[in-house]
């Protein structure tokens, strides 16, 4: 149906039949839709427009299509056409229902619009027609007020023309109306009496499941207005509903120089001669660039469940998770929680592809859970999030552990560090091709905000870049102060990384410190180290080489999951709604374990290796609460914390000393612990120093007290012996400052020591060379014990005497060694 025209006295006025039948019976649907109880639907809805804020009515199209399937029909396929009409009937609903200044605009928003296209299928077939894209939110502008209508002054008579439509630029009056004045050109904008309405540009890409494999994601801008404004922010995932438009392309117009060149007059220095200078109208091409844009009228969240805003803690609480569920899937939330396996379960549901590793999966899980956020009276935030650091061999699957928890979280960015810049992990500060204003692009931590970022290959990351992710770890927010932003951006995100040791391969001589490329202060941020070292084991390698042959023989068939993801998701979204708190009991047990942890790690050795702070602390309280939002409890008790304490004590612990090889050269053993400057420092440095956590954690090591025909000696039985040596000499020391021991004498005291052990000579002799190579090891390597090779003093002049060279020399403590508790 055309619209007919007819021929007034002011000028051309248009009639549109079939966008006015659309208004009329839209009007009726406004007003006669019930819905199951027989009450009119949009009644209350109606009534909340009278306030000043509110300005758009949100309408259902399932709803439409229930009450008129041909109205429906018409509003898809000539959206654009009859759209200011749907906002008149609106205007009038909402004039029936209350009082309404008569200049308020209204609008109309669609939702639950049954078919969603992507990106790539936008094409000038669907310019006009009522669609919903989805895609990821990349760049937000600011709002601005936008000219609907405007009212123009003509400068020549000072006549006043109203109501003039404006189309995405700024359109004035063709002609002046007063028939004796002829302006075509001279108008000013009366601001006070045209109407604006709030305008936003969003730049949405599409996501990483949508991509065909090899293409770069395609973007499309998309203007919001009205109510719509500040819906979608950087990092959502959103569905738009609205219509596609062809605009203008400023950009190209304003492109300096590309286009000129190719015209054909213009070749050459004569060319410019020969023609001289022309307007915009030569370059013909120019004006007939337009580009798509997307005019949507309503924003929601792609997947509102999970993902999306839908993990966004401010508006959720567990009544309302347990609303969005059907029956039959709270049956199952609750049939998990009150499963006695379920972290176990949980765990092996996750990961049916990965083999073994199980500390690693449990700090995942419990990452996904993640802690209670919190705010001090002072406006600190506490972070509530936990940041998981894998290092390890190559092929020990980390990035495996990474893909999964992209795959499987709602929102999960996954970067790689050489590939990524500061800018690019944090936020960019870009121009926009049209307003030339600069505005904030979202990186890879804003987009994951509320989720977990994944970065592989973490520690062949830039310093300086290295230095972005800072802030964004501890205080959760990044700040950006250049080219005249100055803001401050929400970055709530759980940190998955995953690096490879400086020499390929783990290092077990040196300390996790020595082991990574990464700086003291990051390294105190991630709460969870874990340690992965390829090791030759006859059982695992079987089972790991079952495992993977199985995969490969039965791709699907072979994976044993107890629960389907889709159930693991609405679990941990479920159980994320839970604010547990901290009982008396468990308060104590924390402090108490962490009490356990300075002190070991306040011995001398452990310096290098890992510092235990009050970060550790928050770790264990954060880890804690993961564990009781895991089981659904409303507060943390020692059993939680009890768990947490040891995830903790075994990613610190983890890799141990090795043992002491005296068989080795001894200037081998020098370059082993590679730190000479500090005296007090000991050889291999260690996590740790309680004996016991050694001894368990070094399986195969032999006995002291056995004859050693390799001469070893683990670690932790070093570490007696030389206490039990410096101890002696210490008091020996204080009972006489002259008295120094010999080194045989020293020797003999230990062996009388020992003397309940020794069974044979055989015995006797191995036990006295191996304490001589303690003793060596302690002079040459460690330097905790000095050697007085000669006494005497150096001659001086003819008469005195040469200093005597000592065949058993003396031994005295380093005086700046301080012994460990």
């Amino acid at each position: 149906m055309e619209p007919t025209t007819e021929t007034t006295a002011a000028g051309v006025q248009v009639k549109d039949d079939l966008a006015e039948k659309c208004q009329k019976l839209f009007l009726e649907f406004l007003e006669e839709f019930q819905d199951k109880t027989g009450e009119l639907l949009y009644l209350p809805d109606a009534e909340e427009l009278i306030r000043p804020e509110r300005n758009t009515l949100v309408v259902s199209f399932t709803n439409i299509e229930h009450f008129n399937q041909q109205l429906a029909t018409t509003i898809q396929e000539e959206y654009y056409r009859v759209y200011p009409f749907l906002c008149r009937a609106v205007r009038h609903f909402a004039r029936d229902h209350g009082t309404i200044p008569p200049s308020k605009e209204f609008y109309v928003a669609f939702s639950d619009f049954p078919t969603r296209l992507k990106i790539r299928e936008l094409t000038t077939s669907k310019i006009g027609t009522l669609m919903r894209i989805s895609g990821q939110v990349v760049r937000t502008h600011p709002v601005h007020p936008e000219l609907v209508s405007g009212t123009f002054l003509c400068l020549d008579c000072q006549s006043v023309v109203k109501e003039v439509e404006q189309q995405f630029t700024y359109t004035q009056p063709s002609i002046c109306k007063n028939p004796v004045c002829a302006n075509r050109k001279r108008f000013m904008l009366d601001t006070n009496k045209s109407r604006f309405v709030d305008f936003q540009k969003v730049r949405i890409q599409e996501t990483q499941a949508e991509l065909p494999r090899g293409s770069i994601p395609r973007s499309v801008e998309v203007v919001l207005r009205a109510e719509a404004v500040e819906a979608a922010q950087a990092g959502d995932r959103c569905d738009f509903t609205g219509s596609l438009i062809v605009v203008p392309d400023v950009s190209a117009l304003a492109m300096a120089g590309t286009r000129a060149e190719t015209s054909s007059r213009v070749t050459g220095k004569e060319g410019f001669d020969a023609d001289g200078l022309q307007g915009l109208k030569a370059l013909g091409v120019r004006e007939l660039s337009y580009r798509l844009a997307f005019l949507a009228c309503h924003v929601a969240p792609t997947n509102p469940r999970f993902g999306g805003k839908g993990l966004r803690p401010e508006d959720q609480t567990a009544e309302s998770v347990k609303n969005q569920m059907t029956a039959q899937e709270w049956e199952k939330v609750f049939e998990m929680s009150q499963d006695k396996n379920l972290y176990h379960n949980l765990c092996s549901s996750l990961f049916p592809t990965i083999h073994g590793n199980d500390e690693i999966k449990r700090g995942i899980l419990l990452m996904l859970f993640g802690g209670v956020a919190k705010t001090t009276m002072e406006g600190t935030s506490l972070r509530g999030d936990v940041n998981v650091c894998i290092v390890g061999d190559p092929s020990t699957s980390k990035s495996q552990f990474l893909k999964h928890v992209e795959d499987f979280a709602p929102r999960a960015v996954y970067t790689s560090g050489k590939a990524s810049s500061a800018a690019g992990l944090t936020a960019a500060v870009v121009k926009d091709e049209e307003s030339h204003e600069f505005v904030i692009e979202a990186g890879a931590l804003m987009l994951a905000d509320n989720g977990v970022c994944c970065i592989d290959e973490f520690d062949k990351m830039d310093l300086k870049d290295q230095v972005a992710i800072h802030e964004a770890m501890e205080q959760q927010t990044i700040s950006i102060t250049k080219a005249g932003v100055k803001a401050t951006l929400n970055a709530r995100t759980s940190i998955l990384a995953a690096a490879n040791p400086i020499d390929g391969r783990y290092n077990r001589a040196k300390s996790l410190k020595q082991n990574v490329n990464m700086s003291a202060p990051i390294m105190s941020r991630f709460d969870l180290f874990f340690i992965l070292v390829d090791e030759c084991n006859e059982v695992t390698d079987y089972a790991i080489a079952r495992r993977i042959v199985d995969l490969h023989a039965r791709n699907v068939e072979s994976v044993e999951r107890v629960y389907s993801t889709d159930e693991i998701q609405r679990y941990i979204l479920f159980a994320r709604q839970f604010q547990p708190k901290i009982t008396p009991e468990a308060q104590e047990f924390l402090v108490d374990q962490y009490k356990r942890l300075r002190q070991r790690d306040c011995s001398g050795t452990a310096k290098s290796a890992w510092r235990i702070t009050v970060r550790q602390l928050e770790s264990m309280v954060r880890l804690s609460e993961a564990m009781a939002r895991l089981y659904c409890s409303d507060e943390v008790q020692p059993k939680h914390v009890k768990e947490a304490f040891r995830l903790l004590n075994k990613s610190i612990i983890r890799v141990d000393s090795p043992d002491i090889n005296f068989d080795q050269d001894q200037e081998d053993n020098e370059d082993i612990n590679g730190q000479n400057e500090v005296m007090e420092e000991q050889p291999p440095p260690q996590n740790g120093t309680n004996g016991d956590a050694m001894e368990t954690e070094q399986p195969g090591k032999e006995q002291p007290g056995v004859a050693k025909p390799t001469l070893r000696m683990s670690f932790a039985e070093y570490r007696r012996v030389s206490n039990l040596l410096v101890l002696h000499m210490q008091k020996i020391e204080q009972l006489d400052e002259e008295s120094s021991l010999k080194k045989s004498e020293l020797i003999n005291w230990y062996l009388t020591e020992m003397e309940s052990e020794i069974d044979s000579e055989a015995e006797l002799i191995a036990k006295k060379s191996l304490i001589e190579r303690v003793i060596h090891r302690l002079v040459h390597c460690d330097h905790i014990i000095i050697e007085l090779t000669s006494t005497g003093l150096k001659k001086a002049g003819e008469g005195g005497e040469e200093p005597v060279m000592e065949e058993d020399p003396y031994l005295v403590v380093n005086p700046n060694y301080i012994l460990e508790d």
